[in-house]
């Protein structure tokens, strides 16, 4: 599953998988046909060869490929030492922490962020040709930019592939 949720737009043939997974074909196509049972993954033929795909359309795709990118990244770290840069109440991840273009790279809801120590952590931990764009806004600030209903807000909210760190606010719960 893991798999497939972070190469989402690619095909694969079953050989192919057992080749990469380095797995014996019969639990390949278990699985396979597990995951495509339950929504996950479609299936087409194309020269001969059935391929595999992922429905992006499927109900839960989001969510279970935000479980998989927060279990299996190297961001925990970074968003470890970012939330000791100050109390933070909310951590957003988007642009280069989910490989897309975005406004902001990382939105953060502070009331007491040390903004020299995030630019150093955010300088050291992480390796990229541009500087990381980020926002800190106020508890204040946010909440009534949520109310509201603010564009830049809304739209780093209710985007699926955004992933949110740290969520003191319980924004998950409020309407959007």
């Amino acid at each position: 599953m893991g798999f497939f949720l972070f190469h989402p737009d690619d095909e694969y043939f079953i050989r192919e998988l057992t080749r990469k997974l380095d797995e014996q074909i019969n639990s390949v196509r278990r699985e396979l046909d597990n995951l495509k049972k339950v929504g996950l993954l479609k299936s087409k033929n194309k020269n001969r060869k059935k391929y595999y795909v992922v429905d992006k359309s499927f109900i839960a795709f989001h969510e279970l490929k935000s479980v998989f990118v927060k279990a299996m990244s190297d961001k925990d770290e970074v968003v470890r030492k970012i939330a000791k840069c100050g109390e933070v109440d909310l951590m957003l991840l988007s642009g280069i922490f989910v490989e897309k273009i975005s406004t902001v790279d990382l939105l953060i809801v502070s009331d007491k962020m040390d903004k020299q120590k995030l630019e150093t952590v955010l300088n050291a931990e992480i390796e990229t040709e541009k500087p990381v764009k980020y926002s800190i806004l106020t508890r204040e600030d946010f909440l009534y930019r949520l109310k509201c209903k603010d564009r830049f807000i809304r739209d780093l909210l209710i985007d699926k592939t955004n992933m949110i760190a740290i969520d003191n606010l319980n924004i998950a719960e409020k309407d959007l």
